[in-house]
């Protein structure tokens, strides 16, 4: 097959990580793939580099930008589809918003064969204002028309797209988002030499955020809870591990508080080094109030780390409550902080949540598994086109 990947930008996120470990397996495969992204710029990172490794042609859109703005966005459309005559894939298949309503057009425009759409993430959500989120579910529901298929990374996204009329559960598929799970596996060992690395005692608690700074990824609620976590466990350490738009916001916010010695900035964690640092929590936390299935509690779990999120999007998929984590209701800093002190305080049954985390991520969120699904529908697709 001849396979067009489009996506808005190859930042380090978990949309943008399904998608280059998408094109490496298809390209190992013997397909001939190609990768279109937007300019990649900010503080979350980049997946360039990893991009060029997967053996994808890659083909920078300069007009394909994350920010609304007609002008860019009608370039883009009519960039799209010169690309796409010039490649002439068998399937395009487009990832994140942007990427995914004017790929999507542009594909179909051009009468590809097969045009696909995964949802990594809602673009609607509770805290848009409601002018906004209604026009998020009017594109999605005109885009929707504009491809053959749509993959859902967890079923929580198919239940939200039929309750707003989007598309029929017939139209769905859902495909976990992959992880190459040898990066995260670790020894015994792991935590006392991600401790030693970054000087934190055995006996010390930590917590860790590992994702973007972003206002949706809960870092603000983390803060409101740790004075009451100090007062249980004094010294105890809080780890953010990332990057982002926010992190001027959450210096200022740290310095006023006078929360210095208890929270560290670590910045930007490149991926390959996530497994050398994230060890060293006892607790990897994600008040996310919106998220699609996270890769990283995933990452946490392959790292050793108990789990604890606000129950949001497609995360219950992967932190059961009670099973291989503990879950919060959206915004419930109370019970947030209740959920980590029982991790803290519990060892040995944090110990078992996060084998039978394991287990679960082997078994559904294995890399191998995504590709072989996503070859699956593929083909299943081209034939019903002929």
């Amino acid at each position: 097959m001849k396979i067009l990947h489009i996506i808005t930008r190859l930042i380090q996120g978990g949309a943008q990580q399904n998608t280059v470990l998408s094109c490496g397996a298809q390209v190992r495969a013997g397909h001939e793939v190609h990768l279109a992204y937007g300019p990649i710029y900010g503080p979350e990172g980049s997946l360039l580099d990893e991009a060029k490794a997967s053996g994808a042609v890659l083909h920078e859109v300069s007009s394909m930008r994350r920010a609304v703005n007609p002008w860019h966005d009608v370039g883009c459309y009519f960039a799209l589809r010169r690309l796409i005559r010039e490649v002439r894939p068998d399937v395009v298949h487009t990832h994140s918003s942007k990427a995914g309503v004017i790929g999507r057009a542009a594909g179909w425009a051009e009468g590809i064969s097969v045009v696909v759409h995964t949802v990594h993430g809602l673009p609607f959500h509770d805290r848009q204002a409601g002018w906004v989120h209604g026009v998020y579910v009017a594109l999605e529901k005109w885009a929707a028309r504009r491809c053959h298929h749509l993959i859902a990374i967890t079923p929580a996204m198919v239940e939200a797209f039929k309750e707003k009329g989007i598309a029929e559960a017939d139209k769905l598929t859902v495909i976990p988002s992959g992880v190459d799970l040898a990066r995260f596996e670790v020894g015994e060992d792991a935590r006392g030499a991600a401790r030693e690395r970054l000087g934190i005692a055995l006996g010390v608690p930590v917590v860790a955020l590992l994702g973007r700074l972003d206002a949706l990824k809960g870092h603000d609620d983390v803060l409101d809870v740790l004075p009451g976590l100090l007062e249980r466990f004094e010294g105890l350490q809080l780890l953010f591990m990332g990057d982002g738009w926010r992190r001027e916001h959450l210096e200022s916010r740290i310095r006023d508080e006078g929360l210095g010695k208890n929270v560290r900035l670590m910045g930007l964690i490149p991926h390959e080094q996530v497994r050398n640092v994230l060890p060293a929590a006892d607790v990897k936390v994600l008040p996310s109030y919106q998220e699609g299935q996270s890769r990283t509690l995933i990452e946490a779990l392959l790292c050793g780390c108990g789990i604890v999120a606000y129950d949001a999007g497609g995360i219950p998929s992967i932190c059961i409550d009670g099973e291989t984590g503990k879950l919060a209701a959206v915004g419930d800093k109370a019970a947030l902080a209740e959920a980590i002190v029982w991790m803290i305080e519990h060892p040995r049954e944090r110990g078992a949540m996060v084998e039978r985390g394991r287990v679960l991520v082997r078994e559904k969120y294995s890399a191998e598994s995504m590709t072989r699904e996503l070859e699956g529908l593929y083909q299943g697709l081209l034939a019903a086109s002929r």
